[in-house]
């Protein structure tokens, strides 16, 4: 695995940690709160709902300061990072959503069988 990419690993799971212990604050504040330059901060906030309207999500919004993009290295950084982020966590949930959809299902077939099996019994008595 590449280094950026157990870098984007690692941090994803510190901010869903800190998203999960934070309560109300914003990501965009626990970064700044753990130091984090204010540039990557609104560069991965940014990203962060770029990155989750890229996966489909309703919520997601692409927003990208262009000009400021392609001048502030610390900006790129922190959009690119929140983008992905944020896009794998959509994707994550997506496919937890489907997944338990695909259990519930199955609980339901399984139960539709059982219960047809069950009155067939009761009829043949």
């Amino acid at each position: 695995m590449s280094s950026s990419r157990l870098g984007v690993l690692v941090l994803a799971l510190l901010l869903l940690t800190a998203t999960l212990l934070g309560g109300c604050e914003s990501t965009h504040q626990h970064l700044l709160a753990q130091g984090y330059p204010p540039a990557y901060a609104d560069g991965f906030d940014d990203g962060c709902g770029s990155g989750r309207q890229a996966a489909g999500s309703i919520s997601g919004e692409f927003r990208k300061d262009v000009p400021r993009y392609l001048r502030e290295a610390t900006y790129a950084s922190g959009w690119g990072d929140g983008f992905e982020q944020c896009r794998s966590m959509a994707r994550s949930e997506e496919r937890r959503r489907f997944e338990e959809r695909q259990w519930n299902d199955r609980d339901d077939d399984w139960q539709r069988d059982r219960d047809r099996a069950l009155a067939r019994a009761l009829r043949e008595r």
